[in-house]
This record gives C-alpha cells, structure tokens and sequence, in this order.
C-alpha cells in the first residue's frame, strides 16, 4: 500500500532533480546537453540545405521531404534523451541482459529474407510496412548501458581469461552480425565503445593490448580479403584520379568531398549556396554533411562543428569520467567512445585521411536511427550522473566502491571477526 506513494515521490524527485539549477548538477551536465542541442539544431539546418535540391526532384511535391522526417526524429530523439535520464539507475541494471538480448534479436532480423533490406551495399537495414530503421544504430546504447553494468560488476577474480571471454561473448555475437550484413563502419564504433569500456573499467593492460591487437588483426582480414574495401583503400592512397574511369569510381566520393570543402573557403558560399549538393556529392545529407557544411559555411563552420564535438568530449568526462562510481565511469567511456569517435571517422573520411567508411557524423547527419539513438545514449549517462551526483550533506552518497576495494574491505572485516 505504501510503495506506490514512495514510486510517485521518487518519481517526482527524478523531475526535479533533471531540471533543477545547473549549480547543483554534476559539473559537465549543462555543457553537454547544450552542445548536443547545437549540433542537432546545425543539422537540421544542412539537412534541409543538402536535401532541398534532391528531395524536390524525387518527390515532385516538396523540397522539405526529408527536412520535417529529420525534424521528427529529432523530436522523437529528445522526448527519448528526458525519458532516459529520467529512468532511475537501477531500471537500467534491470535491463541490462533483458536489452542485450533484444538487441541481439534486432541485429538478426536484417539478415531474415524479407526483412532485411540492403542499402549501399550493406543489410543492416530492417524495413517493416513503411518503417526502415537500422538495428545496429538502436543497439549502440543498450551496448554502453551493458558494458556499464556487466563490468562494474566485475572483481578482479573474475579478470581472467575464461570468466572475461564468457563475459563478453554477446560483444563478439554483435559484431560477428553486423559484419555479416557487410557494415564494416559500424563494427569499428562497436569495438571502439569496447575498448573504451575494458580500459576504464580497470581491467588488466595486458587484456587490453590483446583486444586491440585481435581487432587490428580481423579489421586488416576483412579488409584484405574484399576487392570492394581494398579498392577504397587504394583510392585513399593513390590521391586525385589519373582517369576517367577512376573518376567515376572509388575515386568520385573522396574528391568532390575535397571540392566541395575547398571551395567553402573561410566563410563558405553561403547556406543553401552549395554546388556540390547538386547531384554531386552522393549522400551529401548523410555521411558526407560535413563536407556540405564546409562548402556552405567555411572552414569557420567546421571548425564550429569541431568545437561542439570537443565540448561534448569535455562534457562526457567532466559529468562520468571524475565520477567516484564505476559504473558511471565506464559508461561515460563508452559513450565517448562511440560519439566523439563515430564523429572523428566520419571527418576523418571526409578530408580523406581515412578511406571511405559509412559512418555518418553524429547528431548531425540525417537518420532517424542514428539521431534517436544518440539522444537517447545521452539521456542514459544525465541518468547515471545523476545518481552519481555527490551529496554535500553526505558526500559518500552516489559512491560505489571498486571491485578491488570491496573485496579488500570483506577481507578486512573477516580479519576483525576473527580478532575479536
């Protein structure tokens, strides 16, 4: 009888502690829902600029098709990124397994005949009636929201081989789906959220050193072993096109990328003045934005974009990273990891100092998948903060000790028992 008066007043605790004055959040907090905010405001902007040309002449009806479905998921991503932060700490340890398993569910579907659909040459697209979602995209939270839960529970007994190995193994069965469906972007996101995690997490160097060398190792094979990748990489290296028919392929993406962001110059032709835009610069409102904006606002613009997503990395580990608690901790990481990584590979492959992998640049791209997802993974680490948010009446609130420190601690206690 008295636990639901008790739920409404926690409830009601959580709203107020998510919008009360920015002094008493964890340091980092503001900062970092304020830089999300621009970035998705500047994307709808090059969204509706990029896809003003292109959505007029496939539709015939309206040149801001795709500007009001991005605006919807930018909606949709926000009421996620409140509720997220509104769930309390221990709802997301609930959830932890029962989520890893819907996302592993989710990442088989697109590889089911009749459901998957293939999208630049990758099938990690699920179509159902007129929806189009990409698993791989929702499962990067429920990814950070596992590795915080699973690894704050680990003790260093549990650090060897075998125990690490089985833990993990969902880790492996994700990746191992997304290759399959030829997303090979997207896996490297997911080993860069895992490395993040192991690293912070407080796991032996030596298992560290071991993961980031079997990565290297499979990246290098499945690059190797595919004419498609390997063509990519040539490009990357061989510079400007020597022929027409290299113009036309690999090549075409990188060099109007470089066009389109050396004719920006300082300031930019102008917002909607872009040329490149004009059929182009394929997947100008997608993976390739960043070079819009170059164009359209200068290198003043992406050196903008640059700064928010510094500001985002500063945020992340202002709020998480100098938290007491591990779990926070590894979970602020992750989420790292995966923002300002994803962001970096993406204007990495723009000012082709990497080959061309589709990535899209996050938060500003256009997809409703990748924009719901993020919001919401940012939601999920306001909620951790929060809890881990220290108490000037109590400052030991919001704490938990390390795996090391507990067991040193029941150590500690047994050897008191038997004394006394």
């Amino acid at each position: 009888m008295g636990s639901a008066p008790a739920e409404a007043a926690s409830s009601a605790g959580s709203l107020r502690g998510l919008f009360e004055r920015p002094s008493r959040l964890l340091p980092g907090t503001t900062m970092l829902v304020i830089s999300c905010l621009c970035l998705v405001g500047l994307g709808l902007l090059m969204v509706l600029s990029a896809t003003s040309i292109t959505s007029y002449d496939g539709t015939g009806a309206s040149s801001f098709s795709v500007f009001s479905r991005q605006g919807i998921f930018a909606a949709a991503g926000m009421v996620m990124m409140v509720l997220a932060a509104l769930t309390p700490v221990r709802v997301w340890e609930r959830l932890a397994w029962p989520l890893m398993g819907a996302g592993l569910l989710l990442l088989a579907l697109p590889l089911v005949p009749g459901l998957g659909t293939t999208v630049n040459g990758s099938t990690n697209w699920l179509r159902i009636g007129g929806l189009q979602a990409q698993p791989s995209e929702l499962f990067k939270p429920i990814l950070a929201v596992w590795f915080a839960v699973v690894l704050a529970r680990l003790t260093s007994r549990r650090y060897r081989p075998r125990e690490l190995l089985l833990t993990l193994s969902p880790v492996v069965v994700a990746a191992g789906l997304i290759v399959v469906g030829g997303d090979l972007g997207t896996t490297l996101v997911l080993m860069l959220m895992g490395l993040a995690a192991l690293f912070v997490s407080g796991a032996p160097k030596r298992y560290f050193a071991i993961a980031f060398g079997a990565i290297c190792a499979g990246v290098t094979l499945l690059v190797v072993s595919s004419p498609y990748r390997m063509a990519r990489v040539r490009a990357m290296f061989a510079g400007d096109a020597q022929s027409e028919a290299e113009a036309l392929g690999q090549h075409w993406q990188s060099n109007h990328g470089l066009y389109a962001l050396a004719s920006g110059g300082w300031t930019g032709v102008g917002l909607g003045a872009s040329r490149e835009k004009w059929f182009w610069l394929a997947e100008a409102h997608n993976d390739y934005i960043f070079a819009i904006i170059g164009e359209e606002i200068g290198l003043i613009g992406t050196l903008a974009v640059v700064a928010l997503f510094a500001l985002i990395a500063l945020g992340l580990i202002r709020a998480s990273l100098i938290s007491r608690n591990r779990a926070t901790r590894i979970l602020g990481a992750t989420v790292l990891a995966w923002i300002v990584g994803q962001a970096l590979i993406n204007m990495g492959v723009v000012t082709t100092l990497l080959p061309v992998i589709g990535v899209p640049l996050p938060l500003v791209s256009y997809g409703g998948s990748s924009l719901v997802a993020t919001l919401t993974g940012i939601g999920i680490v306001l909620a951790f903060a929060r809890a881990a948010r220290p108490d000037p009446e109590r400052p030991d609130r919001g704490r938990e000790p390390a795996a090391d420190e507990t067991d040193q601690r029941r150590g500690l206690s047994r050897v008191s028992s038997t004394s006394t």
